[in-house]
């Protein structure tokens, strides 16, 4: 069964794509930062801590609630839960552009579509490893650990998995302002990750 709801997840994600409006990660996005306006302090790890907490755990209580409470539309709550964690189809949909132009010897849109996906000035970068790491890098964030974790623990676990990653991406920075508040955000991606990276080596 957990085989067959992982096909069914990235078949809806490979039909769908990513939403165009009202992605769910966006309005995580938003709530992440009024939680950072309210527990924000730069040397602070407990508080940091304290925001992963709230940010992570209730939401996907609520989701292992609703399977509990409604097991015959728990695989639907999976299957759902899996499209949200996945990225596979718009990974394919950033990347393919950039072997196409390198291909066809269009060196600069290379750069250029490369610079979208890395957040580096195009000028410096040399787009064949740079588009080949970020590939891998998300096909970790977005395609293995989500698949992973939803092995161990259903939509649930994939859940955890991308707000967990997302929360990375926004407080994981080794800088003056996230280099404590930060740690446990970026400890906690990296402890999820451990076994996913593996799967995608």
């Amino acid at each position: 069964m957990t085989a067959l709801l992982m096909a069914a997840g990235v078949a809806l994600d490979w039909l769908l794509g990513e939403p165009r409006r009202w992605h769910p990660l966006v309005g995580f996005g938003t709530l992440t930062k009024r939680v950072e306006a309210r527990l924000y302090r730069q040397d602070s790890r407990l508080r940091g801590l304290l925001g992963v907490a709230l940010l992570v755990l209730p939401i996907t209580a609520v989701f292992m609630a609703l399977k509990a409470g409604l097991p015959a539309a728990a695989p639907l709550i999976d299957i759902g839960l899996l499209v949200f964690a996945l990225g596979h189809r718009s990974l394919h949909e950033h990347a393919r552009p950039i072997a196409a132009a390198l291909a066809a010897g269009q060196y600069q849109e290379a750069q250029r579509l490369t610079a979208r996906i890395v957040s580096r000035d195009s000028a410096a970068i040399e787009p064949a490893p740079a588009a080949t790491e970020s590939v891998l890098e998300n096909g970790n964030d977005g395609v293995f650990g989500a698949l992973f974790w939803f092995a161990v623990f259903g939509g649930p676990g994939a859940l955890l998995f991308r707000l967990a990653n997302t929360l990375d991406a926004m407080w994981g920075y080794k800088n003056s302002r996230f280099l404590q508040f930060g740690w446990a955000a970026a400890r906690f991606d990296d402890l999820l990750n451990w076994p996913a990276a593996r799967l995608t080596a």
